[in-house]
């Protein structure tokens, strides 16, 4: 990388190869627990990934058992002792990730190596794409703790399982496995443990060799439509993006390289 991303003890940033980024939650011993100041820490790499141009797809999971256990219960445990208001200041503070993940235009694989709970369950449902070990294991655990849905779970759930699986997750905190994960939708893949970073590398590296305009309209518009009021209004968006994309440099060059049979060379332009 020509620009480094500095981060805090707990979280390890690292290139894997050109283009691929790798973001590791690396608590092992506690299953990569969030402490509070994680969240805003996450929240900067990703930041600092959409300036970074070297960066043109993310595999975020967790470095041993678990991808993450969720917030450090300590940190909860103090946290309840606060007033209400200074509890929703400490919400608007913090929980900015699964925004900064959206928002950011280079796609997000969730490599879902363990447990995923609460906001590491959070973590995987703000990732594009979420490709599980078969050891993995989700749980909104909110409501056993006298809690509610947070970090945006409410909102990405049930778009991505739908109303009513969500609710049950939410109101019976029960552990989803990486089978029911892949019939739900929840995960589009389930692999091995020791073949789950080289599945989403596979994935990562189909992704780089696309137009990098491309690849950006392309989140662009799946996330931006998900919430459109019609069909009508989502192929105006739809239109615009293709006007930008198909008049590019990159778009002529991938026309080219595909009839010409080799592999295209782009320039981000």
């Amino acid at each position: 990388m020509t620009k480094d991303i500095e981060t805090e003890d707990g979280i390890h940033v690292s290139m894997l190869e050109d283009g691929i980024l790798k973001v590791e939650l690396h608590r092992p011993a506690k299953l990569n627990a969030l402490k509070l100041r994680d969240f805003s820490e996450i929240s900067r790499i990703f930041r600092e990934i959409e300036r970074n141009p070297d960066v043109r797809v993310v595999i975020l999971t967790g470095a041993g058992r678990g991808f993450c256990s969720g917030i450090n219960l300590d940190d909860e445990a103090d946290a309840q002792a606060n007033s209400p208001n200074e509890i929703l200041e400490q919400q608007y503070s913090t929980a900015t990730f699964p925004l900064e993940m959206r928002r950011c235009r280079k796609p997000i694989i969730a490599a879902v190596n363990g447990a995923a709970v609460g906001g590491g369950l959070c973590l995987a449902l703000s990732a594009d794409i979420r490709i599980a070990s078969t050891k993995a294991v989700f749980i909104s655990p909110f409501i056993k703790i006298g809690a509610t849905s947070d970090l945006g779970i409410s909102y990405l759930l049930p778009r991505i399982v739908g109303h009513g699986v969500a609710m049950e997750m939410s109101l019976t905190a029960r552990s989803v496995r990486a089978d029911e994960a892949l019939r739900i939708g929840l995960v589009t893949r389930v692999v091995e443990p020791e073949e789950l970073m080289a599945s989403a590398l596979e994935t990562a590296r189909t992704i780089v060799g696309y137009a990098p305009l491309s690849v950006r309209l392309t989140k662009q518009v799946l996330n931006h439509n998900i919430d459109a009021s019609s069909l009508e209004a989502a192929m105006e968006i739809e239109h615009r993006n293709q006007a930008i994309a198909v008049s590019s440099v990159d778009a002529s060059e991938a026309l080219a390289a595909f009839r010409e049979r080799r592999a295209p060379r782009f320039k981000d332009k």
